[in-house]
């Protein structure tokens, strides 16, 4: 037991010694009114806001039957890129057919009654010049002519009439896009009075994302620079958000804004154009337009030196005898998460506490030490901290 006791300190004696032996030459004694203190200055911020937004293809048109009939061929799946004049659906065309023959026979027939009627009108001039008719006679085979004419042109009128309605059989995509869904498939009965759209063809090879901004951020992007058309002139690239958080690979263009604010919501609405050369996006996503902003003599500071009460924030700023003033600060509401962009409340020279500020009042004086000096002594503690655990887990070793 005497030789465990001795063993016990000797290891003591050498865990003391690595320490630096005693408390006084050990600790790295920081100072209750010791603190880390920064001069600020400026420095350039590229700032960004973002606005919540929707996506749109340039046209986002429904195809819908203007005949009645069942499906008979569906020539596209949903998600397909098509032309323009592409073929989508068939419709049983049976019907319109029969109705074109029926119209081309009544065209031939109101053609052969025309032919009789000219003969018909010729052939009472002559009787007339000749005083074998009257002028009764005369008008009345003139009239039937032009009659015959009339019937000619309501046949052909309606001849072209049956041939709409079959080429209304073949549905073909008015543009180039993409196919949404498809509700009908082949055997549906359709109609132009159906509820739901065949489909919708989505031209997407530029994308129409619409967000919108307040009044006062209108105000701001028009003040000065000569009224909207020059603004949207002057308006810097905007990115696009996606909705998993990634960055879309082009930059848009502001292209329109309303000229009406929204009364509910104090807004306006703004479009911004963005390529879509890879049709990564789609008509009818949601994401978030990134407008940036770069600043020149922005001033940043940590927001460990920030103290946030509700919604307002503060900081300690170092006065004369290093005196610490509790100061309001206003910040920009956007930010990485790390640092604060400070808009008003500071100015380049003034210095601030940098750490353990929930420990401060109004008006205490402190020692200032540089951030490099703050550091150094963190080091020394946290070392010191290792080797108290050490001696711990001696002792508890040797049962002590």
């Amino acid at each position: 037991m005497k030789k465990k006791s001795n063993l016990f300190i000797l290891l003591l004696a050498a865990v003391l010694v690595s320490c630096g032996g005693d408390k006084k030459s050990g600790k790295p004694d920081f100072g209750d009114d010791e603190y880390a203190v920064r001069t600020v200055g400026v420095q350039s911020a590229e700032l960004q806001t973002t606005y919540p937004a929707t996506i749109k293809g340039v046209q986002d048109v429904e195809i819908r039957p203007k005949v009645s009939g069942f499906i008979t061929k569906l020539c596209v799946h949903e998600g397909q890129a098509v032309k323009k004049g592409q073929l989508l659906f068939v419709i049983d065309n049976e019907t319109y057919q029969a109705a074109v023959r029926q119209a081309r026979a009544a065209v031939n027939t109101a053609k052969a009654q025309l032919n009789t009627a000219k003969l018909t009108y010729s052939n009472n001039e002559k009787l007339f010049k000749n005083n074998v008719i009257g002028t009764y006679e005369l008008q009345s085979s003139k009239n039937n002519l032009e009659a015959a004419y009339a019937a000619v042109a309501q046949a052909q009128a309606a001849y072209v009439s049956a041939k709409q309605n079959l080429d209304f059989c073949y549905i073909t995509s008015p543009a180039n896009g993409v196919v949404g869904d498809l509700p009908y498939r082949v055997g549906a009965l359709v109609s132009a009075s159906s509820q739901q759209p065949l489909t919708t063809v989505s031209s997407i090879g530029t994308m129409q994302v619409y967000f919108s901004v307040t009044e006062k951020d209108l105000l701001d992007m028009t003040k000065g620079v000569g009224g909207i058309n020059a603004a949207i002139k002057d308006y810097p690239a905007v990115k696009l958000q996606l909705a998993d958080g990634t960055v879309y690979n082009h930059d848009g263009h502001v292209a329109t804004v309303s000229g009406v604010i929204d009364p509910t919501t104090g807004t306006v609405s703004m479009r911004a154009d963005f390529p879509n050369p890879e049709h990564l996006l789609k008509s009818g996503a949601s994401g978030s337009i990134v407008v940036p902003h770069v600043s020149s003599s922005a001033i940043i500071i940590p927001q460990d030196a920030v103290s946030q009460v509700q919604d307002k924030f503060f900081v300690y700023v170092v006065g004369e005898g290093n005196k610490v003033k509790y100061t309001p600060v206003t910040v920009n509401p956007n930010n990485d998460g790390k640092n604060y962009i400070i808009e008003s409340g500071l100015k380049a020279g003034d210095r601030i506490v940098m750490n353990g500020i929930s420990g401060l009042t109004d008006g205490q004086k402190i020692t200032p030490l540089t951030e490099a000096q703050y550091q150094e002594k963190l080091k020394k503690t946290e070392a010191l901290g290792a080797d108290q655990g050490d001696l711990s887990k001696l002792k508890k070793a040797f049962g002590k």
